[in-house]
């Protein structure tokens, strides 16, 4: 893969996995596009870390109080929402389990992704119609935003639109939503860097080789650029959540989608 493929990649990962526009989605769509053979171990690691890191730096002070209360009396609310974050964490893992052969095979499937695009750009349109009152998440909650991550396991499903959809016909407020959102794939990405593990370590080989790839400047680069734009991508998301501006990505969905059926239908 050359350097600007990657950093392309990069771009479209750190974009489109906390834009409600389906990272798995645009990536299979771009991969298509560029003739870019799938990624090894190293590739897939190293750009989802980046996008973790996003999450990491925009979230620090909230994710920071959520470790405190690990050992400090008196943070109930926090301690809960943990123990609410591995309720969400559930149905994908559940799910995954029952139909990861389907969830794969829609990987190789570009019109199915693309009619897919369209189905979280009906999920966008949920805050016109549902505005939460609920500042805090509880199981119906957590559980609802769970099954929406879940869904968002198909290429194609937005994972933060379909939980923040979720959460907010739930009853939870738009920001809150949001934010839980954004912190359930935090267990999402390192669930998934895990799996990724598991499932092609014997593809490379050895650890050894493993973490020789991950020295090619062209990952780095894809890193670096799926960790910036990731965090361009989160403010972004924030501020239009905040003012119910949710279905602007439902015009382009609609586009793509419909322009990706019939390229590939």
């Amino acid at each position: 893969m050359e350097i600007w493929q990657a950093i392309i990649v990069g771009i479209v990962q750190g974009l489109a996995e906390f834009l409600p526009i389906s990272s798995s989605g645009h990536i299979v769509l771009t991969q298509k596009l560029l003739n870019i053979s799938e990624p090894d171990l190293a590739f897939e690691v190293i750009v989802h870390l980046g996008t973790l890191v996003s999450v990491l730096i925009f979230f620090r002070a909230s994710l920071w109080r959520l470790c405190q209360s690990l050992w400090t009396k008196g943070m109930k609310e926090e301690r809960m929402m943990i123990f609410w974050l591995g309720v969400a964490t559930v149905p994908a893992v559940i799910a995954f389990k029952l139909w990861k052969e389907h969830f794969e095979a829609a990987y190789e499937n570009p019109a199915l992704v693309s009619g897919l695009l369209l189905l979280t750009a009906a999920l966008l349109f949920v805050p016109k119609f549902f505005k939460g009152k609920k500042a805090k998440i509880g199981l119906k909650s957590s559980l609802m935003m769970g099954i929406g991550q879940a869904l968002a396991i198909f290429p194609g499903v937005s994972r933060s639109g379909s939980s923040i959809a979720a959460g907010l016909v739930s009853g939870v407020k738009a920001e809150k939503a949001a934010e839980f959102s954004f912190l359930m794939s935090i267990p999402a990405i390192a669930g998934g860097f895990v799996l990724t593990l598991k499932d092609r370590a014997e593809e490379m080989g050895s650890w050894g080789k493993a973490l020789d790839s991950c020295l090619i400047p062209a990952y780095m680069w894809a890193a670096l650029a799926a960790a910036i734009v990731g965090l361009f991508a989160i403010y972004l998301v924030m501020g239009l959540v905040k003012r119910g501006k949710l279905e602007y990505f439902s015009y382009y969905l609609i586009i793509v989608g419909i322009a990706g059926m019939i390229y590939w239908g």
